[in-house]
């Protein structure tokens, strides 16, 4: 009896490999910087159309200004960085052909589409003067599609087989929604006259708290497919910034200094957030365990 349990198991460890030593699923296409940045600013422009909005109507003119300039670089840089990875313009011209419901990226390139021009147009106006009723007009609109903006890039990629962004379909919007509320407060808190940025901060701390409520939650649901986003220091980092931000962002209403400085934090903490989402994706498709392994629990859960 001594002897059966000291006894070794001769069966080694499940190493999860396929064959030829490829990979289970065929990774991502896209490149970094380029889509990390995408997802970044695409969510910065959407939210700071809408904090462009609420302060225009609130009569801080300085903070609107701020505000629908974010929205118009986001979004033209983010359309630069999308045409980038696609590799010609056209390519992208060519999703315009189709109406596709069941596309988030075809749905995506018709809301960029739309949401675009708008921002420009707000942006322009406010930083010329000229044209106020025709830019109050874009203001509005881009608020309208502004929240589509900051949160469609996140159907985009959970509508993948990508075991890190499908299995979080759940949270990701709000995890996408709350980066770009702190994305935009920050920018607010950042650029934005001290006197006039009460509005900002409140997007900043709200999309903040959002943000890690629904990321702890997604992870936590997700099990073992979590593992990419706990041993990813893009996240780590964004973790440190954003709870930095917020604390500045409370704390510094009176400091010109440490207003400045909580709100490039929290500008920060979106950005490496969206820096994290997108490797780690990457690599949880290289790896083929967190292919098989939910599939073998969902087929014993069955059973």
């Amino acid at each position: 009896m001594g002897r059966r349990r000291g006894e070794q198991p001769v069966v080694p460890d499940t190493d999860f490999v396929s064959y030829y030593g490829k990979p289970i699923l065929n990774g991502p296409v896209w490149h970094s910087p380029d889509i990390p940045g995408y997802l970044f600013l695409g969510g910065l422009a959407g939210a700071s159309s809408l904090l462009a909005a609420g302060a225009q109507a609130t009569g801080r003119p300085g903070l609107a200004t701020v505000a629908k300039t974010a929205a118009a670089g986001g979004i033209a840089l983010s359309l630069v960085a999308l045409v980038r990875d696609l590799g010609k313009p056209k390519r992208f011209l060519n999703m315009l052909r189709v109406f596709k419901p069941s596309s988030p990226m075809n749905v995506g390139s018709w809301i960029l589409s739309g949401y675009g021009p708008l921002a420009g147009a707000a942006a322009a106006s406010a930083v010329t003067g000229k044209l106020p009723r025709l830019g109050a007009l874009a203001t509005a609109g881009a608020a309208v599609l502004g929240p589509a903006v900051a949160s469609y890039t996140a159907a985009l990629i959970s509508d993948t087989a990508v075991p890190a962004w499908h299995d979080g379909f759940r949270e990701l919007p709000y995890v996408f929604v709350g980066s770009a509320a702190e994305a935009a407060g920050g920018m607010g808190l950042l650029a934005g006259p001290v006197s006039e940025n009460a509005p900002a901060r409140k997007l900043a701390l709200l999309g903040s708290s959002l943000e890690l409520v629904a990321f702890k939650r997604m992870t936590d649901r997700m099990g073992m497919v979590a593992e990419p986003y706990h041993d990813s220091k893009y996240i780590k980092a964004a973790e440190v910034l954003s709870v930095a931000g917020m604390a500045g962002a409370l704390l510094g209403r009176r400091s010109t200094v440490l207003t400045r400085l909580s709100g490039a934090a929290l500008v920060g903490a979106s950005a490496l957030l969206r820096w994290g989402v997108f490797h780690a994706g990457v690599a949880s498709a290289k790896d083929p365990k967190y292919t098989v392994v939910p599939q073998r629990e969902r087929v014993n859960a069955r059973r």
